[in-house]
């Protein structure tokens, strides 16, 4: 299932009533920021992972 540009649309709507256009931004900078450190953390894992597969080598 894909999501297209009017459902897009219509939960970016829902989004603005929800918390008005002044809180967005500050929405926008958390959720990059859970991104990143999520991605980090994965990353983090994999490279332990590897870390032990070759030590067990």
């Amino acid at each position: 299932m894909k999501i297209g540009t009017t459902e897009l649309l219509v939960i970016l709507a829902i989004v603005v009533l929800i918390f008005g256009p002044t809180q967005l931004p500050k929405l926008s900078r958390m959720f990059g920021k859970s991104i990143k450190n999520f991605r980090d953390s994965v990353s983090e894992s994999d490279e332990h992972a590897d870390d032990a597969d070759a030590s067990d080598k």
